[in-house]
């Protein structure tokens, strides 16, 4: 008797690592010392805990198993060895507890996967959130690194093909680059603090927005190219998220015309419409026929707008230059 306690209890020292092995072992143990006619007791509590734990790790064919056969062996082996001394009405009631052991494991096994799932889904959502923001600031990254080095190349040729002939008039593409390496230093410096997450004192740049929209016109006018602006409806505040997409397509639209369009003049128009923003922007550039080739630029441009629940079209002008339209609605999150 004491040898088979001890075998069933000294067996859940395995449970964690052979649950199933050790949840039959305290079946068999638990089986032979019913059969042997020994008084009930602590033998059966080594199987409690087995089936319980089987059950909650989610082992339930296993554990249900392990139940049926105890109560099959307890009751049909004690009729073959000609042992009647319970009645119906304990037959009935082992039949109950086995029962409810097993509905209370499923209860616990319940809830250990609802607690498991919630925490996948958290941590998935987490994961997906670092990824937007890395997305994010990457996208920021090329667009104040394109912008500002697209305006420093044009300056430096300038300023290389005036040295020699008129160098009194290099000067002002030279303070040019300077302000504008400047500009994307402080830029820079802002973003990757935002990636630091550190409290240092720095220098940083105001979120960009459509209220810097001058200053941007005035820098890249700086670059050979005369840029328009029309404003249509009323102007007024915008969620940070939108006022920085807008401001971003902008520049880069801008920083596209600089880079590869070969053109004189680009027009900006904002219209401001009950619903949403519209934001055209149009350059008097000569491309070849068809549609136009989509590089990084306008990839990242159309992420920004697709991301506030926007669009964001290309098409060739009717003096074939390059005409960006994006649709920005106005209820986005900021």
């Amino acid at each position: 008797m004491v040898l088979l306690i001890l075998k069933g209890s000294l067996s859940l020292y395995w449970l964690r690592t052979h649950v199933v092995p050790v949840l039959w072992a305290t079946v068999v143990s638990t089986l032979i010392y019913m059969l042997m006619q020994y008084p009930y007791g602590p033998v059966i509590f080594p199987f409690i805990i087995a089936v319980f734990t089987t059950i909650r790790l989610g082992h339930r064919l296993v554990g249900w198993s392990a139940l049926a056969a105890l109560y099959i062996g307890h009751v049909g082996g004690r009729m073959l060895l000609g042992i009647n001394e319970d009645g119906v009405y304990q037959i009935l009631l082992v039949g109950f507890f086995f029962v409810l052991l097993g509905t209370v494991s499923e209860l616990f096994r319940a809830h250990r996967e609802r607690v498991t799932a919630s925490e996948r889904t958290r941590r998935e959502a987490e994961l997906r959130q670092a990824s937007e923001e890395r997305l994010r600031i990457a996208q920021e990254l090329h667009d104040v690194v394109a912008h500002h080095i697209s305006l420093i190349n044009v300056q430096a040729s300038t300023a290389l093909h005036l040295a020699d002939r008129q160098p009194e008039q290099a000067a002002p593409a030279l303070a040019a680059i300077k302000d504008a390496s400047k500009e994307a230093l402080v830029e820079l410096r802002s973003i990757v603090g935002i990636l630091r997450q550190t409290d240092e004192s720095a220098p940083r740049q105001p979120v960009a927005g459509l209220d810097r929209l001058d200053h941007l016109v005035s820098r890249t006018s700086m670059a050979g190219l005369e840029v328009h602006t029309a404003i249509h409806g009323e102007s007024r505040p915008l969620p940070t998220g939108l006022d920085r997409a807008a401001f971003r397509i902008i520049q880069e639209s801008l920083t596209n015309v600089v880079r590869h369009a070969k053109a004189t003049t680009a027009t900006v128009r904002i219209q401001y419409g009950e619903e949403s923003l519209v934001i055209q922007v149009d350059d008097n550039g000569r491309s070849l026929a068809g549609a136009p080739t989509e590089g990084n630029g306008i990839v990242g441009m159309r992420e920004r707008a697709t991301a506030l629940g926007g669009t964001l079209a290309t098409t060739r002008t009717p003096a074939g230059g390059l005409r960006v339209v994006a649709t920005l609605p106005l209820g986005c999150a900021s």
